[in-house]
């Protein structure tokens, strides 16, 4: 963004009235983040959103509102100001370490890991529902839209991804408040809590499916995924495990959609082709074996 662009969201907030350092802050794929320090001792965020972001079903009214939820919540960052006319949320820095892949499956983290993801579903309710078979649909239609490219072998999988989720709708769980995009780094620890960050995709969705996204996004092992399902939930249920297994599949069938749209539209420096390919050569080799089948069967299963 602009130095201008910036000066004018200092310009509504009086918490950045006296702004001593700004320093862009890396990882955003769909926005721009800022950490802004102010004379006072402040220390902030101002995230500003992408113009290409309109095509990835991000309602940025919805995300605005469902930040401040997480904040109430007691897990997001506390909210500061909220600037629909420039795009532009402003939310307390949060200083402490960002959470890596081996760290959702850690044995020593993972119950820490689940209690974040509990206090942000037993929060309030968000705005808007989000469910990635209805979002895999949308995003599959602007691919071809726009001329967009898919894998080769894309399509030749879609009757067994339906297959996949006609075995999951007569288990459909209760919707809670979910982010819906927690790869590792939208954890942050500061040793006495973890915080769950960035809430652009955040919408009322399954818990199961929170489990099984994040499990995919670390690429978790089966083992890593058993524990953290069952340090959600409290329990073990191969029911609940199961499900996440098959949100988790069909996640990494979805979001490589995403990133097709994102490598033809998106102006940001990043590799979105090759970050989506891995997700889905995982999916593909997941679909096309022995595995795709006991998922299937242990949907089936009574919890």
């Amino acid at each position: 963004m602009s130095t201008a662009g910036l000066e004018a969201v200092f310009a509504q907030v009086d918490e950045l009235h006296e702004v001593v350092a700004v320093d862009e802050l890396a990882g955003g794929l769909t926005n721009s983040n800022y950490r802004v320090r102010t004379a006072d001792g402040g220390d902030y965020v101002v995230r500003i959103a992408a113009p290409s972001s309109g095509l990835l079903a991000i309602d940025r009214d919805h995300e605005r509102q469902n930040t401040v939820a997480a904040w109430r919540a007691g897990v997001g960052a506390p909210v500061v100001a909220v600037l629909p006319e420039l795009d532009a949320l402003v939310v307390g820095f949060i200083e402490g370490r960002t959470l890596g892949a081996e760290d959702i499956g850690d044995p020593d983290l993972v119950e820490r890991v689940a209690e974040a993801v509990r206090t942000l579903h037993a929060g309030p309710a968000f705005v808007g529902p989000w469910d990635m078979r209805d979002i895999r649909r949308y995003y599959f239609s602007v691919v071809v839209e726009n001329g967009f490219r898919l894998p080769d072998d894309y399509l030749a999988l879609e009757p067994r991804v339906e297959a996949l989720e006609d075995a999951m709708r007569p288990g459909d769980e209760l919707r809670v408040p979910c982010n819906n995009d927690l790869l590792p780094a939208n954890f942050i620890d500061d040793g006495k809590k973890i915080w769950v960050i960035d809430y652009e995709y955040a919408g009322m969705n399954e818990a199961s499916f929170e489990l099984g996204n994040m499990a995919g996004e670390a690429f978790l092992d089966d083992a890593a995924t058993q524990r953290l399902v069952y340090a959600y939930w409290g329990r073990e249920s191969r029911a609940k495990l199961a499900r996440a297994r098959a949100w988790s599949l069909l996640a990494r069938y979805g979001w490589p959609l995403w990133a097709s749209i994102q490598d033809g539209a998106s102006e940001i420096d990043f590799d979105f082709w090759t970050w989506g390919m891995k997700k889905f050569e995982s999916a593909r080799d997941e679909l096309l074996s022995p595995r795709f089948d006991e998922i299937v069967a242990a949907l089936a299963l009574a919890d």
